[in-house]
């Protein structure tokens, strides 16, 4: 019983040793870090093509005419031949008032220019008569004077008797109202049997012409100097700007309409900048044969800055901003995501942004995935392309309101194609990386 005892005790102290032997050894292990595997993103060299430099202003648009028709006469209004809104040629009769007491006086204008130059004809016979009798001295000179005089005085009241008559006749034409020139007329102020012109000129109605149009804006004193910088480096100034107005085109577009689809020229820039403003007042001048623009409406206005120059091109989705500017994610060849600020250039219509300074031609940035990318990490890279979005069809009858450039309607299909897709793809086709 007690060599038993002692050797189930040793049994018992070996296996306690093993335990602890076991624990240290487990205690001793070391976990081993695994880094998560490389954020997948989609990379796309920047895009170069031609791009042209706009100057994008507002301004209002302006009847190239627009003028009251006015009553000059006093009398009744027997006659309004036309309809409100209507379209008149230039010289159509729009307004007639009463004309019977005007004639009358054309006839009594006429009349008395008729018996002055009666009285003409007999004082011009008495003076040829007193020459004669004085040349033979059967008339004295004081005689000839006075046959002189009265031949003077009766073409003097012809003259005036003609002028009555002149007078007559422009009043009398006063009493119908025509249109100066082409243009719609609004609707009628008097209505016929009022009484007109008898304290002065009443407006009847105006005449606006708009076809052509025009569409005045302003440039602020900075455009104006970056304008006379970009010109010196054209070896141009603003003299020749305003010398060469009419070769200047202008493009507008309205609130409801997408892009700038009204094209014309520059046809005034003012000579000088308003000190008071600090501004400097410009017109363009339209074609407007289907009456799409009409006086009084906002316009986006944007004129071009010289001609095309290769430029750098992004998407505009693959565009950040920090507390130093916009930016985007460039990857370098060993797929390392870098930080690049960079200076915004103008929206294009097909979605993209060009891009003034801050990349070049063979840089990488990321167009999908940028979300996962950190700067300064390795990234695993899906190369992709970049392209545009076609702008939407415009219907001339029904214009859609702008959207924001990149963003695809809310009714387009699925395959419509986006500012990106991978460069495996058909160029039509949308991208298949997710963000």
């Amino acid at each position: 019983m007690v060599g038993g005892i002692g050797v189930s005790g040793g049994l018992r102290h070996g296996m306690v040793a093993l335990s602890a032997a076991f624990l240290l050894s487990a205690c001793e292990e070391k976990n081993t870090y695994v880094p998560p595997p490389p954020a997948a993103v989609t990379v796309a060299p920047v895009l170069e093509k031609p791009v042209t430099r706009f100057l994008e202003l507002t301004g209002n648009t302006a009847a190239i005419n627009s003028v009251d028709l006015e009553a000059r006469v006093q009398g009744f209004l027997t006659q309004i031949n036309y309809k409100d809104g209507q379209f008149a040629k230039k010289g159509t009769v729009l307004f007639v008032i009463e004309q019977d007491q005007y004639k009358a006086q054309v006839d009594q204008a006429k009349a008395q220019l008729a018996a002055n130059q009666a009285s003409q004809v007999q004082a011009e016979a008495e003076y040829n008569r007193q020459a004669q009798l004085a040349k033979q001295d059967f008339a004295s000179q004081a005689t000839l004077d006075q046959a002189r005089a009265k031949r003077d005085s009766a073409v003097a009241e012809v003259a005036n008797a003609q002028a009555s008559l002149v007078l007559a006749q422009i009043n009398l034409g006063y009493t119908q109202v025509t249109a100066p020139f082409d243009g719609a007329v609004t609707a009628h102020l008097q209505d016929v049997g009022a009484l007109v012109g008898y304290s002065g000129p009443t407006k009847l109605a105006t005449v606006v012409q708009i076809n052509p149009i025009w569409v005045w804006f302003t440039l602020s004193e900075q455009e104006v100097l970056r304008i006379k910088e970009h010109l010196a480096r054209q070896g141009r100034s603003l003299v020749s700007l305003t010398r060469d107005v009419p070769d200047l085109a202008i493009e507008i577009g309205l609130q409801t309409e997408t892009g700038y689809p009204h094209q014309g020229k520059i046809d005034y820039v003012a000579p000088q900048v308003d000190p008071n403003l600090g501004t400097l007042t410009v017109r363009g001048i339209f074609q407007n044969d289907d009456f799409a623009l009409l006086p009084g409406l906002f316009a986006r206005v944007r004129v071009p800055l010289g001609a095309a120059q290769t430029t750098v091109l992004v998407p505009d989705s693959a565009i950040n901003s920090n507390q130093l500017g916009p930016y985007v994610l460039t990857v370098s060849t060993d797929n390392v995501v870098s930080q690049t600020q960079v200076t915004l250039g103008q929206l294009q219509a097909d979605g993209l942004r060009a891009i003034q300074t801050g990349l070049k031609a063979g840089d990488r940035i990321i167009i999908s995935g940028i979300q996962r990318a950190v700067p300064g990490s390795k990234v695993k890279v899906d190369e992709g392309t970049i392209v545009g979005i076609a702008p939407p069809a415009v219907d001339q009858g029904n214009k859609p309101l702008p959207k924001p450039a990149g963003v695809a309607p809310a009714d387009a299909p699925a395959k419509a194609a986006p500012s990106v897709a991978p460069s495996a793809a058909p160029s039509q086709a949308p991208a298949t990386q997710k963000n």
